[in-house]
């Protein structure tokens, strides 16, 4: 009895034994099976495959995701984040300054800002220039209006430089911090790339024409999504390392002041303007008057010619009637216009 108890007992220990090898087997197969993940390592979230192909040509079935990567893959991305992060501890900021300033001299400010712009390895996008109206001299005559590209090193000292050269009388600044943005594209450009690479090596394991076709499509696809990221990348890269500056340029007679007046600043200088108001607006007469002698002159001859007419018209009327009158006082007939002929004795029988 106790023999046959031993022996069930081993029995039973047996079978427990192969129950569990074959559990481990299963789950072996089931996870070399199963579709791999891939994980961003900015933003830490993982994106399961959306997009398959089957190879049944290869004499078995195999799936490959559109996100795919290989497992040593994901993990060394998840081991080298820190290092990642300490390289990406330089920001990527994009630098744009607005700036309105004004001058006496503007010939000389215009050939500085140029030649500052080229030395320090920057270059202008574009510049308009507006050379005044003769209508207008002693105000703002003339104005440019530049965009600046700067290396993001040289900014603050040219904008220092410009601050010595001419009078500030606005400036904004704005920076957009795009790191995040950056990071995530590159490593999005990255995954793309190994899955290009395996869509390369999936082609020339491929022996049906659907197949072929099907990766192909896939493959145009992942080149159009790197090449966008890449023009992308190149974007964000080129306006970080030049800041972009827009510049207006007034050249004026007075500079504004950049403190605050008192009361007697005030009145003075508010007397003072008011006197060269008048004095240009004396200036501005003559020079109109000089301009338009031409004018001035033939409207001149024409006025003198209608007085000369009418003067000669009203002495012409005054004798015709003095000689009206006369005749009529001597009796005699007067031819009036239509030929007839009147008398003093028939307008007195009348």
């Amino acid at each position: 009895m106790k023999r046959t108890k031993w022996i069930t007992s081993l029995l039973v220990m047996a079978m427990s034994l192969v129950m569990t090898a074959c559990g481990a087997i299963v789950d072996r197969a089931a996870s070399s099976s199963e579709t791999w993940e891939y994980g961003t390592a900015s933003n830490g979230m993982s994106q399961i495959a959306t997009e398959e192909y089957s190879m049944d040509s290869l004499g078995m079935n195999m799936s490959y995701s559109s996100a795919e990567s290989e497992s040593y893959d994901f993990g060394d991305n998840q081991a080298q984040e820190p290092d990642a992060a300490s390289q990406t501890s330089d920001r990527k900021l994009i630098r744009t300054v607005n700036m309105s300033v004004e001058t006496k001299e503007f010939d000389s400010v215009m050939g500085t800002l140029e030649q500052r712009i080229t030395d320090l390895g920057g270059y202008i996008e574009n510049m308009e220039t507006y050379n005044g109206s003769v209508y207008s001299s002693y105000r703002s005559s003339r104005s440019a209006s530049m965009t600046a590209r700067i290396p993001a090193g040289q900014l603050n000292g040219f904008l220092s430089e410009v601050s010595e050269i001419s009078n500030v009388t606005r400036r904004s600044e704005n920076v957009q911090d795009v790191t995040l943005d950056y990071v995530d594209m590159a490593s999005h450009k990255k995954t793309l790339q190994a899955e290009h690479d395996r869509l390369l090596e999936l082609m020339e394991q491929a022996e049906s024409i659907e197949d072929i076709i099907t990766i192909e499509q896939r493959l145009s696809n992942v080149r159009y999504q790197i090449e966008s990221m890449e023009a992308q990348l190149r974007t964000y890269d080129n306006k970080v390392d030049y800041s972009t500056v827009y510049l207006d340029v007034s050249e004026v007679q007075e500079l504004t002041p950049v403190h605050k007046e008192t009361l007697w600043e005030r009145i003075s200088g508010g007397f003072m303007e008011d006197l060269k108001g008048i004095g240009n607006g004396a200036l501005e007469i003559i020079i109109w008057l000089l301009v338009h002698i031409p004018s001035l002159l033939l409207w001149a001859l024409v006025i003198v010619l209608f007085i000369l007419w009418v003067r000669w018209y009203m002495k012409r009327s005054r004798k015709k009637a003095e000689k009206k009158n006369a005749a009529a006082a001597a009796g005699q007939p007067i031819v009036l216009g239509n030929g007839d002929t009147d008398r003093k004795e028939d307008k007195d029988h009348e």
